[in-house]
């Protein structure tokens, strides 16, 4: 059995805490903080994946207003134990090039693009955290095997403020139109390449 490296020790009794993901030169590029525990992407990331986050970066960006910043894998700072990093964030904050996280209540909308081995995380573990944490809305995008094509759907939730959890405003395929959290329509078969066969 082979020792873990000492980085990979928590600095303290307790665990790790979330201010600790910006001193861990050595931890692989997508590290989140989930209840104390360091996460890491543990299998190779999808080509759909990467061009998906990147298309609906494109897309977001195009059509959100002067007042919103549209952010990639950036984490956000939930509490001293929590600090995971959605595939894409909406924010009010302004751009700031040292920025290393973000303030919940400062996310508009967090998006999970969901791959296999998070997927459990994608659409439970987090779908709790960021409510509690109060952002107002998320989406969780999937694709659905099809023949001849690969279709994106997204589940939508909205923040349910007496609960304090998420209720689903919706599945969308085809087409995503919202009015929140400010215009937003996109096509969602035209966000990947068609496969063939």
């Amino acid at each position: 059995m082979t020792a873990l490296p000492d980085w990979m020790r928590p600095p303290r009794a307790e665990g790790w805490f979330a201010e600790d993901l910006d001193h861990l030169p050595e931890a692989p590029r997508h590290t989140e903080l989930i209840d104390g525990a360091l996460i890491f992407m543990g299998s190779p990331q999808r080509s759909w994946h990467g061009r998906l986050v990147t298309d609906l970066t494109v897309a977001l960006m195009a059509q959100a207003p002067v007042d919103i910043e549209v952010e990639r894998e950036m984490t956000i700072r939930l509490d001293a134990r929590n600090r995971p990093e959605p595939d894409l964030l909406l924010t009010t904050a302004p751009y700031d090039a040292d920025r290393t996280w973000y303030a919940p209540e400062d996310v508009q909308l967090a998006i999970e693009v969901v791959s296999p081995e998070p997927a459990h995380r994608d659409r439970t573990v987090k779908l709790r955290k960021y409510a509690e944490a109060g952002i107002r809305h998320y989406w969780c995008v999937e694709d659905e095997k099809g023949v001849p094509a690969v279709h994106v759907y997204v589940y939508v939730y909205e923040l349910d403020e007496p609960t304090g959890s998420y209720a689903p405003a919706g599945i969308f395929r085809d087409t995503l139109t919202r009015s929140v959290p400010f215009d937003i329509c996109l096509d969602l078969d035209g966000l990947t390449p068609r496969q063939s066969g």
